[in-house]
């Protein structure tokens, strides 16, 4: 290990110990998306095409005008987007706890970021 590595390394380290796990949750989660080219949640404009990474919290079906919807809201460390499929029940590997990357075009419902259709890639936890 190079001198100039250690300073930033050591400062890391001691920033883990200092900080609670949450925080170190959500600066992992930030580094993962930036890794996988994805733009922060909260930089995201309303209407244009984006791709955001992140962990899914939660998965719901929530049937809207008699069709089928299931929605994902997915947190990469900045912020949530809700992700939504129409005409779908379910999506295997779509679960809590699942990292993945999602492309499309960011809109809100009912006030919140959200991406209809996306297109999406699984991944696995820390890639």
């Amino acid at each position: 290990m190079s001198d100039a590595k250690a300073p930033g390394r050591f400062r890391r380290a001691l920033s883990r110990l200092t900080v609670d796990e949450q925080e170190i949750d959500r600066r992992d989660l930030q580094d993962e998306a930036a890794s996988a080219g994805a733009t922060a949640v909260v930089r995201c404009t309303r209407g244009e095409p984006v791709c955001v990474a992140g962990t899914v919290k939660a998965v719901v079906l929530r049937p809207r005008a008699g069709v089928p919807t299931l929605e994902a809201e997915v947190y990469d460390g900045t912020g949530t987007v809700t992700l939504v499929w129409l005409g779908r029940r379910r999506i295997r590997g779509v679960d809590p706890g699942r990292n993945l990357v999602a492309r499309g075009r960011m809109t809100h419902h009912e006030g919140r970021p959200a991406i209809y259709n996306p297109v999406y890639e699984l991944r696995a936890a820390g890639a």
